[in-house]
């Protein structure tokens, strides 16, 4: 029963897309399809969360091939977390895509799209050996660059040309730091790779060595420091419900690799490393939060953000204390549901008043206070307000930080968070607080857009009070949360229970 739990989270996508593919000139039946494969895993992510909580790490081998041989599917506390999140957020994406996305973009294959989407976000999560996790990333490449296109508009396809050029190098990269590590050990299974640097019988210069190239690559994915560059520039041109899950979840996969595999098998020269990590932590947020507070745009301010609230959940890595570690799983999870919720408003007030510009926004406290009341608890917790979400994970990484004589990065994130403060304050100011303009301009070649700015759909609310549910639990609820990530922290930091429970079932 514990081997199809582990299955199910790749299995209920994979054939949720299949099916999809079937009906594809039936739009409709695929929204029935989707949201029943949804449901169905979001329900499997829970159960198996609660399993590996209740019983330990989770192991099957596909094909019976036992390990270090065979593909291993591993389920821990950390990777379990990351399939609850990503199946919530892309349940609420799906409802969102229903009506906040155009008739003729769903008829291109959108919703099976969405769901090999999830499929490879599930299986990068589960992974147990390098050359697979290579593969998953390959995969999110594949349908991020279809669905940046979708639509073909000039800013989609320049886009998605910089998207795809930039991963297509990151994966070059990834793949030569496989062959290295492979050539050193002879293997590529994670648990056996762990095993190989504790008896210090390889080389640790050549795999500190490797380490550099998972570094910029995995760097790339998740938008780090030197490496974030084409992030801002891809993730505001598709539409919203694509960009919105683009944004909550595929960097946070990029840094629950590098988490994995540098509390797992780059543990060899670690002040080193981490002294790395530790500047690239500070530059990330510091580059991101000004970056955020020069835009004008309401998705390039929070495309900005997305690259500065990874720099908090590279500084618990850095840092590499259980505290630490657990404030990055916590942070991580966090900014997953914040930063989706973010932009699917940032879709309700552009399907409102047909514009990101904050110039061309205005009076939407007064049009829909509802919407405004979402948007405050969502920019209050991206900005570390008490009581909410936000607020834990940063007290997590500053404590730690504290602790472990880190004062300068602490002090560094303590001043980002005051100036995500500012921004959100500054979009609060220019969409939802002042005077409407007179005159609103609508974009000519977007028909649909107009009409949807006339009469907004009611129904777009939904996730968004979905997410925000899951926002305000998260803050008021946190001790549970903390104590989960707390245990994650720990089967992290002590990777004989992960070794064990691969190559000795």
């Amino acid at each position: 029963m514990n081997h199809l739990l582990l299955l199910l989270p790749l299995l209920i996508p994979l054939f949720g897309a299949i099916f999809c593919y079937f009906c594809l000139r039936m739009v409709t039946v695929q929204k029935v399809i989707g949201l029943t494969a949804q449901l169905g895993l979001v329900f499997a992510a829970f159960r198996l969360l609660s399993t590996v909580d209740s019983e330990g790490i989770q192991v099957t081998q596909l094909g019976n091939w036992p390990a270090p041989f065979g593909i291993s599917l591993v389920a821990d506390l950390f990777s379990g977390l990351m399939l609850v999140a990503g199946s919530v957020t892309g349940l609420a994406i799906l409802l969102y895509s229903f009506t906040g996305l155009n008739r003729k973009r769903q008829g291109y294959g959108y919703y099976p799209l969405l769901l090999l989407l999830q499929f490879g976000i599930n299986g990068a999560c589960l992974t147990g050996d390098l050359f697979n996790l290579f593969v998953w990333f390959e995969v999110l490449l594949i349908c991020c660059f279809v669905l940046i296109s979708f639509g073909s508009t000039k800013a989609q396809l320049e886009g998605s040309i910089k998207y795809v050029t930039i991963n297509f190098l990151a994966s070059g990269f990834l793949l030569m730091g496989i062959g290295i590590i492979y050539g050193i050990t002879g293997t590529l299974n994670l648990a056996e790779l762990g095993k190989l640097v504790q008896t210090e019988n390889v080389n640790a210069g050549l795999i500190t060595m490797a380490s550099m190239f998972f570094l910029v690559a995995l760097g790339i994915k998740a938008g780090l420091f030197p490496l974030f560059f084409w992030l801002p520039a891809s993730y505001h041109t598709p539409p919203i419900a694509i960009s919105a899950f683009i944004a909550g979840m595929l960097t946070k996969v990029g840094m629950y690799a590098l988490i994995r595999l540098f509390t797992l098998v780059f543990i060899m020269n670690a002040d080193y490393i981490h002294t790395i990590l530790l500047v690239m932590a500070g530059f990330t947020m510091v580059i991101g939060v000004l970056g955020a507070a020069s835009q004008t745009d309401f998705r390039k301010i929070l495309s900005f953000h997305i690259v500065s609230q990874i720099g908090y959940m590279l500084m618990g890595l850095a840092i590499f204390t259980p505290l630490a570690i657990a404030g990055s799983v916590f942070f991580i999870l966090h900014n997953i549901f914040v930063k989706t919720n973010l932009f699917l408003i940032s879709g309700i007030v552009e399907q409102q008043n047909g514009s990101f510009s904050l110039k061309k926004l205005g009076g939407v406290y007064l049009q829909r206070p509802l919407l405004a009341l979402l948007f405050v608890i969502a920019a209050f917790s991206l900005a570390g307000i008490p009581p909410l979400s936000g607020f834990w994970g940063k007290f997590m990484l500053a404590k730690a930080g504290f602790e472990a004589g880190n004062t300068g990065i602490v002090i560094t994130s303590l001043i980002v968070s005051l100036l995500t403060t500012f921004s959100m304050t500054k979009i609060w100011n220019e969409v939802f607080w002042k005077d409407k303009p007179p005159v609103v301009i609508y974009p000519a070649e977007k028909t649909e857009t107009v009409i949807a700015a006339q009469k907004p759909d009611k129904w777009l609310y939904v996730p968004v009070v979905l997410l925000t549910c899951v926002i305000l639990f998260m803050g008021l609820y946190a001790e549970a949360l903390v104590s989960l990530a707390m245990r994650a922290a720990g089967q992290l930091l002590h990777t004989e229970t992960y070794i064990n429970a691969v190559l000795n079932p």
